[in-house]
């Protein structure tokens, strides 16, 4: 009688009969190898210079001692948080409770610019917009804002670039530039809620003041690479106005293509954050092709760290699956999937495939209507909480692994 592993063999084989198997392969560009030929991966950001020290660099303490040190009251730190991450305004001609002798220093020595916006790109329905930023040296970075009904949510960026290499997202192409600030991670959403202010996402039925509410780091760059300036800037973010943006943990979303060590530290953090694992195939074999860093942790030790995550949180894990024609989107992947996210208990894990946007002629394009539905089909009869995302923004290149960030 054969075993398991053998069985599931055999339904490979004939899956492969069925329908053929694309391996993955870069387009129009040439994937940088390490001297083992290996796709190379780039954890360290270059050394390169960091913009300005800013009011979100610093902690409540900081900001006060800072201001202390330009000679005047303490006091003053939090009215400048208050104009920033409450009024989303970095002018201070508006900051009119603020003395105007030496008001103009103040604010250039704790608000320096950090994003200057280079375009602005609109879906014709107006919910979804993409800003393309240029960074004080030069580096251009995205971020995409995106109207729910019932909620605002934006996608941010990390770094410049990215190091991990992956050949089907965009990002990777040109390698990582450097690791972003945590202010420059935080101006992001303090301009998105400046746009969603001056009524550039429409406004809701409901009328009042809209911010954003859901942040998705999944934006350029593997987040988990920047660690300590990511929780910085989450920190931040969650801080009660005016210290900082007021969030609430359980809106904030973590992607990661998996980095175990990184993902067991965030876990240890014990902050409720969403974090969500880019897996996109269940088997090494693929994996260590589509997403390169597989090559340092295998597949099942990315679950078992994302299953850690779930433990030390109690927030369900969500599982990114960007289903690729002939690639990725067979059944008996799909069968593999459920199997090794069953080993690991139930309640703890939702799955969500994710329609990769099609290019014309190219091997990176999206599954039949048909297979994206039985690969949906045969992971909710196994008993996985499955939903297709809705991926907005594609149109304008704003969607999952469009972010290239050129001019």
């Amino acid at each position: 009688m054969p075993t398991g592993r053998d069985a599931r063999r055999d339904g490979e084989g004939a899956a492969a009969a069925s329908r053929p198997q694309v391996r993955p392969a870069t387009e129009g560009w040439t994937q940088q190898l390490a001297a083992d030929g290996r796709p190379a991966l780039q954890f360290a950001s270059p050394r390169r210079k960091q913009p300005e020290t800013h009011l979100a660099d610093l902690t409540p303490a900081e900001r006060k001692a800072k201001v202390e040190q330009l000679g005047l009251p303490g006091f003053r730190a939090k009215q400048l948080s208050t104009h920033y991450f409450t009024h989303c305004t970095t002018d201070a001609d508006a900051m009119t409770d603020l003395p105007a002798s030496g008001r103009q220093e103040l604010v250039s020595s704790l608000l320096p610019p950090l994003l200057t916006e280079v375009r602005r790109l609109r879906t014709d329905d107006g919910r979804t917009i993409k800003f393309l930023w240029r960074l004080f040296d030069g580096a251009l970075v995205e971020s995409v804002l995106m109207r729910y009904p019932g909620r605002i949510t934006l996608c941010i960026s990390s770094q410049a670039g990215c190091g991990m290499n992956c050949p089907f997202c965009a990002t990777g192409q040109a390698g990582l530039t450097r690791n972003l600030s945590a202010a420059e991670i935080v101006d992001q959403v303090v301009a998105a809620n400046r746009a969603i202010a001056d009524g550039e996402l429409g406004h809701s039925r409901g009328g009042g003041q809209e911010r954003v509410h859901n942040i998705v780091f999944m934006g350029m760059g593997e987040p988990l690479a920047n660690y300590k300036r990511l929780m910085s800037a989450i920190r931040t973010l969650l801080a009660p106005q005016p210290d900082g943006l007021g969030m609430s943990a359980r809106g904030i979303t973590v992607s990661s293509v998996g980095l175990v060590p990184a993902i067991r530290k965030l876990a240890d953090e014990d902050i409720p954050l969403t974090f969500a694992l880019s897996l996109h195939a269940p088997d090494d074999g693929l994996r260590d092709e589509l997403i390169p860093v597989n090559s340092r942790w295998k597949v099942d030790e990315a679950l078992d760290a994302a299953r850690y995550y779930f433990e030390k949180t109690g927030r369900r894990v969500s599982i990114e699956y960007a289903l690729i024609k002939d690639m990725n989107d067979h059944g008996w992947r799909a069968d593999l999937l459920a199997q090794k996210l069953n080993e690991r208990g139930r309640g703890w894990v939702h799955v969500n495939p994710i329609p990769l946007n099609p290019t014309p002629g190219s091997i990176w394009t999206a599954s039949e209507p048909d297979v994206t539905a039985e690969f949906v089909h045969r992971l909710e009869a196994a008993g996985i909480p499955t939903t297709l995302r809705d991926t907005r923004g594609k149109e304008i290149d704003g969607a999952c692994g469009q972010l290239a960030a050129s001019e």
